[in-house]
């Protein structure tokens, strides 16, 4: 088990949000903001000289809504979308997005499956079933129906009680390369901080370029308030 070390001013720090940060609410609308946490990220983010992140599979402008009035670095839609730290956006082309007879699709099928939750994206779509658990198998039926029409444009990614049909090629992984590119991000040591598979492929760029990742299971006792905390404690010894 690999315990969270305290923050340390050479990182560049990359957090998940949902699960990571924030608790898991029944629906992506319903999560709560803690007290501090606004006011330790930018804190952190100053002590780093900038080099801190949000790497999410939200959209930019939920994320932004969730941070409000505090805009980070953040890579939206699992690296779709990438706000620099210049405030120049990296972005993949938007013809990479699935159609919108895709989505239309998924409202019909789902229309009378009480509990399901159709998460519209820009690069993405997202399947939710976590007030319906026993829809998992026939929702994962239904968006792979949808990756095997394009086959090797999408791909199929399963999260905490979701399926999500994304670009292919499109993940945290490549968040971090991107971000890691550029100052103040450059030369330093890359960590990564996540909760849910959709997070491994930016754990495992943050090794790769010779950081570690911290999995809230392992390092934080599978707690959110506990990376919280780590935040705040790093945001009070650093000012």
């Amino acid at each position: 088990m690999l315990r969270a070390p305290e923050i340390e001013r050479h990182w560049a720090l990359f957090l998940d949000l949902d699960g990571t940060l924030l608790d898991i609410a029944a629906a992506p609308d319903r999560v709560v903001i803690p007290p501090r946490l606004i006011e330790a990220l930018a804190e952190v983010h100053e002590a780093l000289g900038g080099a801190l992140a949000v790497v999410s599979g939200r959209t930019l402008d939920d994320v932004d809504r969730l941070l409000a009035p505090l805009r980070l670095p953040v890579a939206a839609e699992h690296g779709a979308v990438i706000r620099l730290p210049s405030g120049v956006f990296d972005r993949i082309p938007e013809t990479r997005c699935p159609s919108r007879e895709w989505v239309r699709q998924l409202h019909e099928a789902t229309r009378d499956w009480s509990g399901i939750l159709v998460e519209e994206k820009i690069y993405s779509v997202a399947l939710h079933y976590r007030q319906a658990p026993h829809r998992k198998s026939a929702l994962r039926k239904l968006a792979m129906s949808l990756v095997l029409a394009a086959p090797t444009r999408f791909e199929l990614l399963t999260a905490k009680e979701a399926f999500e049909v994304r670009p292919k090629g499109v993940t945290k992984g490549r968040a971090v390369e991107v971000l890691m590119s550029h100052e103040p991000f450059r030369t330093r040591q890359p960590v990564f901080v996540g909760d849910d598979i959709t997070d491994e492929d930016g754990m495992e760029a943050a090794v790769r370029l010779g950081g570690m990742g911290l999995t809230v299971a392992a390092a934080f006792e599978g707690q959110p308030r506990a990376v919280r905390n780590w935040l705040k404690r790093a945001a009070d010894a650093m000012i």
